[in-house]
């Protein structure tokens, strides 16, 4: 019943959130999913957020409550495409069992990596919007279907970890692949498909996906499911939450998370702020196909009139 109740909530805090999803930021938070976009070139952008949870574990009848804090550091290094992402998780909880209550405190995760754009559907596409007609410009469009594509590579750092399998070793490697959709109405859709750990005693295969629906400038909302499958955990929460765009750089969000099954049952809720330092970043000027043909043009026109003997004034440097 309580299951129940709590995966009514999750869906009541999309449905009753008014939000709207944007580019200003590009944050992951408050999902787990991470998106296909970088946050640009000399961009750093920090997003963090504490949580509250309990699982139970009906068939071993241990019980663990704590809270726990987890930050993400990203910024856009060498090019627009590429992104390095450092991430932490820290916890500390009371496990209890029959046989004993335990407190525990440790780094929970630590992982470091990197994201690479490998193809955006949009680049040098020009599109000429239809402010007249509503109708025209919210349609379905069939480029909408091709999604952006990522890659993502890290490794994982364990420092005697007491959240994991014994056998741990102190760096294992962490592939990604991700895809990320753009359709009309502010509906965003993301994918991940991840390897976790391949070369340990317990490798885990899973994936995110996140919808997120934008509904105002202002409020976005987010349904999410992932998945785990290993031999150490498997499982498959269902998240939800909204973010609320505080101004261009900073967001602040909320979310829970529950399960179905009891082995063990989970139920998460967080809170938590995404801000961006960009005081350094220079606009990329994406050109079209078109501007390229004209500067062709023009260039052919230069030297033609140089040929009949046409001077030029050099122009003074500088900005107005």
């Amino acid at each position: 019943m309580l299951r129940n109740r709590l995966l009514l909530l999750a869906l009541l805090t999309v449905v009753l959130a008014h939000g709207q999803f944007t580019d200003v930021i590009n944050s992951n938070r408050p999902g787990k999913s991470m998106a296909a976009f970088s946050v640009g070139k000399s961009v750093v952008q920090a997003e963090g957020g504490t949580y509250f949870f309990r699982e139970e574990h009906n068939l071993l009848q241990t019980t663990s409550t704590g809270l726990g804090l987890e930050a993400v550091l990203r910024w856009g290094i060498y090019k627009e495409e590429l992104e390095g992402i450092f991430e932490t998780q820290y916890q500390g909880d009371q496990f209890v069992t029959p046989f004993g209550t335990e407190n525990r405190r440790s780094l929970k995760s630590t992982i470091i990596g990197a994201k690479y754009l490998l193809y955006d559907p949009y680049k040098n596409y020009e599109e000429k919007p239809n402010v007249k007609s509503w109708k025209a410009k919210y349609k379905f469009k069939w480029r909408q279907l091709i999604p952006a594509v990522a890659v993502y590579g890290g490794v994982n750092l364990n420092f005697d970890n007491p959240y994991t399998f014994e056998s741990d070793p102190i760096i294992s490697p962490k592939l990604m692949v991700i895809t990320q959709n753009q359709f009309s109405g502010g509906l965003v859709l993301v994918t991940n498909i991840i390897a976790d750990k391949v070369t340990t005693d317990y490798p885990s295969l899973g994936g995110v996906i996140t919808l997120t629906r934008g509904f105002s400038e202002k409020w976005s909302g987010f349904l999410e499911s992932q998945i785990y499958s290993s031999d150490f955990y498997a499982d498959v929460l269902f998240r939800s939450g909204a973010a609320y765009l505080v101004k261009e750089n900073i967001q602040l969000d909320g979310s829970i998370t529950a399960n179905l099954k009891d082995t063990p049952t989970v139920f998460y809720a967080s809170v938590g702020i995404a801000w961006r330092f960009d005081d350094n970043y220079k606009p990329v000027l994406i050109r079209s196909g078109k501007d390229k043909d004209k500067d062709k043009k023009g260039k052919k026109k230069k030297k033609k009139k140089g040929k009949k003997g046409e001077k030029t004034v050099p122009q003074p440097t500088g900005t107005k």
